[in-house]
């Protein structure tokens, strides 16, 4: 498994507070004992968020107790058990939602990775997730990215350069742009090209990562015919899981779509308190 994102923390508090504000207004009228309750997946899915789901009820009350019945990244089937938990009443009600979206979210990123992954399943490429996140939730789409057997893009600006094509048309077009960059970042960049001719440019340039944006599978081919292995080369643009296939099929080196984080379906979780709560 990945690392768990340093902001977990911070990111379970903010979104309790989202949700209770300066508390729960049923909670007082809620009996004061202990209740045992069950989360149900719904659907086929691969299970992500299990660390996001426990912290939820940590922060609320550490004395509930989270029993998992599958475990982080594993597959769950429809009407399948994945968690019980036991703990007071007014707690494990105050945390059913902040937890169950968390896990919902991260668990629909991870399962539409795995389509990806498992498409690309028969070649070496690598699945990437993109900066299209949902804001304030990118480290957490990100773990669930890894999590399925994705990989992770740059986290932000900060951390590697890529020059977009507004970057390319305020610098004065591929090749003045990439003197421009190389001379105080060296080689160590990427940029995005959108035909051969700019892809010549890139690797004239001493470019090691390439983006080839929405290049059709022919356009691939030629682009790693050209490459001959100089520079990473990476396929982006509306790449469905149906597509991803043929793509890798191409020789490109990895894959990315934005699809993974910002179009990806939440999986369907519930939770139930049991019957008998005195058992």
């Amino acid at each position: 498994m990945p690392l768990l994102p340093a902001d977990l923390e911070a990111t379970v508090g903010r979104a309790l507070h989202e949700d209770l504000g300066d508390g729960d207004l049923l909670a007082e009228l809620l009996p004061r004992e202990d209740v045992t309750a069950t989360v149900i997946c719904r659907e086929d899915g691969v299970l992500c968020g299990t660390a996001w789901f426990e912290q939820v009820y940590h922060q609320l009350d550490a004395d509930v107790q989270c029993q998992w019945q599958a475990t982080e990244g594993t597959l769950l089937h429809g009407g399948q058990e994945v968690c019980r938990l036991h703990g007071a009443a007014a707690a494990v009600l105050a945390g059913e939602r902040t937890a169950l979206n968390f896990m919902q979210l991260l668990s629909g990123t991870a399962t539409l990775t795995r389509r990806y992954v498992e498409a690309v399943a028969d070649t070496a490429v690598l699945v990437l997730d993109t900066r299209k996140t949902i804001p304030g939730l990118r480290a957490a789409q990100k773990y669930a990215v890894a999590c399925a057997g994705g990989h992770n893009h740059r986290m932000g600006l900060y951390d590697k350069i890529l020059l977009k094509e507004n970057h390319l048309l305020l610098l004065g077009g591929v090749t003045a742009a990439l003197q421009r960059v190389t001379e105080c970042y060296g080689t160590d960049i990427a940029t995005e090209v959108e035909d051969l001719a700019q892809l010549q440019q890139a690797l004239a340039a001493g470019v090691r990562h390439v983006v080839l944006d929405n290049f059709s599978v022919e356009a691939l081919r030629a682009a790693v015919q050209c490459n001959a292995g100089r520079a990473c080369l990476e396929a982006s643009g509306g790449i469905t899981p149906d597509r991803a296939a043929r793509i890798a099929q191409t020789g490109v080196d990895c894959i990315s779509a934005g699809a993974l984080t910002h179009s990806a379906r939440s999986v369907d979780f519930s939770m139930r308190l049991l019957a008998d709560q005195h058992g």
